[in-house]
């Protein structure tokens, strides 16, 4: 690889592996936003006090964008609203730590700069770039790409990366100096990486213990609820009404997609020029020729193409891509038979001899020259009844197997005699067989909202809001016939509301006012919003009526535990320490009794699942003596460990020291995130970007 192409690599790779919030320390600068900042009164927002204009949020936006696609990540029109919350996500995290940074006192030296760039030990993603197929890193030319002038702009950039990352590696040492990591930590790792362990075992899943052997009072109800107070105790919450105008394309969006494209073909067919050009031109996916299979086809298109002659120029139709224009390059032989077939399914009742007689009285009335398509129409219990009973092309594994045998061994034409799938039965007529694959091109314009469209149900929103903050919430919505619809109950810590998704504005409304307020509008992934609050409930103790079918819940799986555990003693009771286990069946049926594959204390078990009652007591039991019961979450269990690797001091010691560095990471790196997340809870963060994106 040319030495500029290789320093021009390096830049996308630290935007992506860096990836992270030190990152927008170098788009900030580049944005150049500073001079904006003393002048400008249009605000997105605030972070403790600091504003942050809608110039230096949408040129940051911009900025991170265009570096992000340098590394391949291309972010298109529908992902904007979700990258943008990300950017703003790193944008006032950043600004809260770029504060503690100099309230600490860190600083990154250019000498320390130098010393991570040209050092002994260069980045990990640099040294590859320079590393060959035998795994030997070319110094020389890694140290010629630097210093070349030609890539001086990159080298600049890449200092910059590498200076953030130091400061974030300064700071998170700093912030997690008390994290430590002891020797019995260490070996604690290494037992559940390295102690694997093979059990025989007597299972008592509480599963199998029917709900009619379990007797609940309200009593204990009550009692468990007055034992159990603080787990049922509640934040602040609240619920809100909203009417959501979706962010779908029209019927005029749609049909002026298919007019563009249906002038693109008449051009197209009136030109020189190659298909392969106008897909570069015209297409919204990157040329490719593509061999297909029948079956993948929607409906419509597959019946055309299949008849259509090569070198043919067909559509626009309307497929699952959107708008798509096919040339038909030609046939191949397929890999795969796929046949065509038409069906009538008499759904089941219950009643078999009942529905094998109705089947049996369609059959005889085709074979008596009835027309298939029109008895489909009639009497087929499938939704294909609306295309004559037409399934289309399908290949082997996509239908049940009865349906996929007698339709790849049928004859076309000849209507079979019924059938029985897990469905009912079928009367099967194969209309076609295909052992081809069409080599296609394709133009393919996805069916998007315009930006009329857009504007026009941003208005309709607007207009909503604003008449029903006079006439009322639901009243105007009931006269305009929009839909209402109410949410669950959220806190204020919510990322998402369940049927509108990420919007910490909107949840920040709901606790801002009170019962009856009505928003502005909000944009959302799937539109725009306008919402009520529809309730503020007060922290505190959830009421015993709210909570009673939880708790409920609750002590029964505590007496099935109970039940199991009484189930296992019995069946130990009837067991030598070292015999067999077969006793268990007689004694409890449902008793599973079995021997595990290897396992460590950290992994699922076998045959069981994650059970950790179960794997530490493995990791400490007598070999080859059967346990007492073991009460697990799953269920009760008895437990003879026959295998278990011995504790190697010797192999330990040596790998310490790797696994105290790596714990100690880790550890760090999590205390770190929830440093930074505490700090954003105890910040001023004003959102006003709603005002701003729509």
């Amino acid at each position: 690889m040319p030495m500029m192409a290789r320093m021009r690599s390096l830049a996308p790779w630290f935007m992506l592996t860096v990836g992270g919030i030190f990152v927008l320390f170098m788009v900030l600068s580049d944005s150049k936003v500073t001079d904006f900042l003393r002048s400008q009164k249009q605000n997105v927002g605030s972070v403790d006090g600091e504003d942050i204009t809608y110039q230096e949020y949408s040129t940051t936006v911009d900025n991170f964008k265009k570096q992000q696609e340098q590394g391949g990540q291309t972010i298109d029109e529908s992902q904007m609203d979700y990258f943008r919350d990300q950017v703003w996500d790193r944008l006032v995290t950043l600004k809260l730590i770029n504060k503690k940074v100099q309230e600490f006192g860190i600083v990154v030296t250019d000498n320390e700069v130098r010393e991570a760039l040209l050092g002994p030990n260069p980045p990990a993603q640099l040294r590859q770039q320079f590393t060959d197929s035998t795994g030997n890193f070319n110094r020389q030319l890694y140290e010629t790409a630097l210093k070349d002038p030609r890539n001086k702009q990159i080298v600049i950039t890449v200092e910059e990366q590498i200076k953030e990352q130091l400061i974030q590696q300064k700071l998170q040492n700093y912030v997690s100096a008390s994290v430590i990591v002891s020797d019995e930590d260490a070996k604690d790792q290494f037992i559940k990486q390295n102690i694997k362990m093979k059990a025989n075992y007597v299972w008592i899943d509480l599963n199998t213990i029917p709900d009619t052997e379990v007797k609940i009072s309200d009593d204990e109800l009550k009692k468990y609820y007055d034992e159990h107070a603080e787990d049922f105790k509640q934040v602040a919450e609240r619920k809100i009404k909203y009417v959501l105008f979706n962010k779908l394309a029209s019927k005029d969006d749609s049909l002026s997609i298919k007019k563009n494209l249906e002038s693109i073909v008449t051009k197209l067919k009136n030109d020189t020029a190659s298909f392969k050009k106008y897909v570069e031109l015209y297409s919204e996916r990157p040329y490719s020729k593509d061999t297909v299979q029948l079956s993948t086809l929607v409906p419509q298109v597959r019946d055309v193409l299949v008849k259509a002659k090569t070198g043919s120029v067909l559509g626009p139709y309307n497929t699952f891509e959107g708008y798509v224009v096919y040339k038909v390059i030609g046939k191949v032989k397929s890999k795969k038979e796929q046949v065509r077939a038409s069906h009538i399914l008499i759904k089941t009742t219950g009643n078999d001899k009942a529905d094998l007689q109705k089947a049996n009285d369609i059959y005889n009335q085709l074979m008596k020259g009835a027309d298939f398509a029109t008895v489909a129409k009639e009497k087929s219990d499938d939704g294909s009844k609306f295309q004559g009973g037409d399934l289309g092309w399908f290949g082997r594994g996509q239908m049940v197997k009865p349906f996929e045998d007698a339709s790849f061994n049928g004859r076309i034409g000849v209507i079979q005699k019924p059938i029985k799938s897990q469905f009912g039965y079928h009367i099967i007529k194969v209309t076609d067989r295909s052992y081809e694959d069409l080599v296609l091109e394709k133009i393919v314009n996805k069916i998007q909202i315009s930006a009329s469209t857009s504007d026009k149900l941003y208005t309709d929103a607007q207009d909503f809001a604003f008449i029903a903050k006079k006439d009322g919430f639901e009243s105007e919505a009931k006269l305009m016939k929009y839909s209402v619809i109410e949410t669950p109950s959220f806190n204020e810590e919510s990322q998402a509301l369940p049927g509108i998704g990420v919007n910490q504005a909107l949840v920040k409304f709901a606790f801002e006012n009170s019962v009856g307020e009505i928003s502005d509008v909000f944009r959302v992934q799937s539109g725009y919003v306008a919402a009520m609050v529809s309730d503020v409930i007060k922290p505190g103790l959830k009421k015993f009526d709210d909570v009673k079918a939880q708790i409920k819940n609750l002590v029964l799986k505590e007496k099935k535990l109970e039940k199991s555990l009484s189930v296992a003693k019995d069946i130990r009771s009837k067991m030598s320490d070292v015999g067999d286990a077969s006793v268990a069946k007689s004694i409890w049926s449902a008793a599973k009794v079995d021997t595990t594959a290897e396992f460590t204390s950290v992994g699922d078990i076998p045959g069981i699942g994650r059970e950790f009652a179960f794997s530490d007591y493995s990791l400490e039991a007598e070999l080859n003596k059967w346990s007492r019961p073991v009460k697990g979450s799953l269920g009760s269990y008895l437990i003879k460990v026959n295998y278990r690797v011995k504790f190697d001091q010797g192999t330990f010691e040596i790998e310490k020291p790797t696994i105290k560095k790596q714990m100690l990471q880790t550890k760090k790196s999590s205390y770190f995130g929830q440093w930074v997340q505490d700090l954003k809870k105890e910040s001023k963060i004003v959102d006003n970007r709603y005002h701003f994106y729509r």
